[in-house]
């Protein structure tokens, strides 16, 4: 198992260096200078300006030194400087970070166990009124636009029934502490974190039913009721645990997307995180800030992947890590 993970890490750190390449050429590609979009916002026109602006944050370098650079200081986890925020890259994401993990986690979570527990319901349920009810709701969610479920549900549950609060991280001005604080992230939590999973939920609950369906026909599930095995436990030795495997595969892909989603949520529901950081960093083309949070939301999907990876064997010991 040691020699499996240390494999993978050392194909991540190639994969993750690759994508900072591209990321970088990926950006730089892009229309818009930033020496003259702060020129402009300042208000000056002036030339001499915009290079003094160029040279104090190195666009004036070749493009293969810029890269060069660029590389070199993120091996070193040195992200850059943000010129709008005034401030290294590295602080902004270190700030922000814990509200996008604390986002994400809760969203995944409520995603999969949400998704595993219907798809079980409606595969024990088959053809029934039930099956029914929770497959229409699936198909609901998955082709409802992510942006357009945290509008409305900021608008019932927030303005209009006044459950909720519909924006932000927590109480500003309360001051709370300890327990206190707590609770009132977790009201804040609430609506963005179950609108982020409501998506992933519809298809954990897709993949995990169609899984089930799929593994009771199989001659081994037959045999295990011939033997006369009570059904729940045929349902959640044999059935439910070679199911997961799809399941688990499917969910460490989505893991990243799920930071992906976060962009529109947190913009939605002014969540602090990073995702809400890239969209201003794209609006303001602060492209320190940007690649900076690629790089960050790159190295995420990597290590979700690996755990997948490990948890995947630890499901199914039948298959070997070569």
């Amino acid at each position: 198992m040691i020699r499996f993970i240390l494999a993978r890490l050392v194909k991540a750190v190639v994969i993750l260096l690759a994508i900072l390449i591209f990321n970088f050429l990926l950006i730089h590609a892009a229309p818009g200078d930033p020496a003259a979009v702060m020129a402009g916002e300042a208000g000056a026109t002036d030339e001499k300006f915009i290079a003094d602006l160029r040279a104090r944050f190195g666009l004036d370098q070749p493009f293969g030194v810029q890269l060069w650079l660029y590389v070199k200081s993120t091996v070193q986890l040195d992200l850059g400087f943000s010129y709008r925020q005034n401030m290294p890259v590295i602080d902004l994401i270190w700030d922000r970070l814990p509200a996008t993990l604390l986002l994400t986690l809760t969203a995944f979570v409520i995603a999969l166990v949400l998704g595993v527990t219907a798809g079980v319901l409606a595969a024990s349920k088959q053809g029934t009124w039930w099956d029914s009810i929770i497959s229409s709701m699936a198909l609901l969610f998955y082709a409802t636009p992510l942006f357009w479920v945290a509008l409305m549900a900021s608008l019932l549950f927030s303005v209009v029934l006044g459950w909720l609060p519909g924006y932000g991280y927590e109480t500003i001005g309360a001051n709370y502490t300890g327990f206190e604080r707590a609770l009132d992230i977790g009201k804040h939590l609430i609506l963005p974190a179950t609108t982020l999973g409501l998506f992933f939920m519809a298809v954990y609950m897709r993949m995990t039913r169609a899984s089930m369906l799929e593994m009771s026909r199989l001659d081994f599930v037959k045999t295990a009721r011939a033997k006369g095995l009570k059904n729940r436990v045929i349902q959640r030795r044999h059935v439910l645990r070679n199911a997961l495997l799809p399941v688990i595969t499917l969910a460490g892909l989505q893991a990243g997307q799920i930071v992906g989603g976060a962009v529109l949520t947190e913009t939605v529901f002014a969540w602090p995180g990073i995702g809400r950081l890239l969209f201003e960093a794209i609006s303001q083309r602060d492209y320190s800030v940007m690649l900076g949070v690629f790089f960050v939301s790159a190295a995420m999907v990597l290590l979700f992947n690996l755990i997948t990876d490990v948890l995947y064997v630890l499901v199914d010991p039948r298959i070997r890590l070569t």
